[in-house]
């Protein structure tokens, strides 16, 4: 049987980086402690200044810029396309990560998995959006006012997890969102 978890923005943990450069907003993740031994994790962090970003070998990274106008990345020496606000982009965890701010201080939303262990899938979504999904678990993260889904009301930054689903999910979101599919390997 699936269970329902509402994660709320403003009892999200700040925890430092990995490089010491900044902090993080960290929404949830499947286990392990510190920043270490998880699965996968979802967290927000505020980038204040360019600069580099902590590695995290074994690991695949999505981000997506939530908040600022964007940044440009450099991953292992190749600067790549301009991050806009909700434009995902992928990289491995253990790339020479750094940005440039395009104009000021961002807000981005990651998810950081271990591909080994899990498969992954991200997508934005906008408006009244109905889906099905045979994932263990689903997240909805809110960058609207309001995001229904199931009987939940969710705020800005505000996230619900689904786990141990072992059927055919069937979920209606209402409201700017993004949809993370985790399913175990093996």
């Amino acid at each position: 049987m699936s269970s329902v978890k509402v994660w709320r923005a403003a009892e999200y943990v700040r925890m430092p980086w990995k490089n010491g450069g900044g902090s993080t907003e960290e929404i949830t993740r499947d286990a392990g402690a510190g920043l270490d031994g998880f699965g996968w994790r979802l967290s927000i962090a505020d980038i204040a200044e360019s600069g580099g970003f902590s590695t995290f070998a074994g690991y695949q990274r999505v981000i997506t810029v939530i908040q600022g106008a964007g940044m440009v990345l450099t991953v292992d020496g190749e600067e790549q396309r301009g991050l806009l606000p909700l434009q995902p982009f992928a990289f491995k965890g253990d790339s020479q990560v750094a940005c440039r701010l395009i104009t000021g201080p961002i807000r981005d939303f990651n998810l950081i998995y271990s591909p080994q262990r899990y498969h992954a899938r991200l997508q934005w979504v906008d408006g009244v959006q109905r889906f099905f999904s045979t994932a263990q678990t689903v997240l909805v993260f809110s960058v609207a006012d309001e995001v229904k889904v199931l009987d939940h009301k969710l705020g800005h930054h505000d996230c619900l997890q689904i786990d141990g689903n072992t059927g055919l999910l069937d979920l209606t979101v209402s409201g700017r969102s993004c949809i993370i599919e985790l399913t175990r390997r093996g």
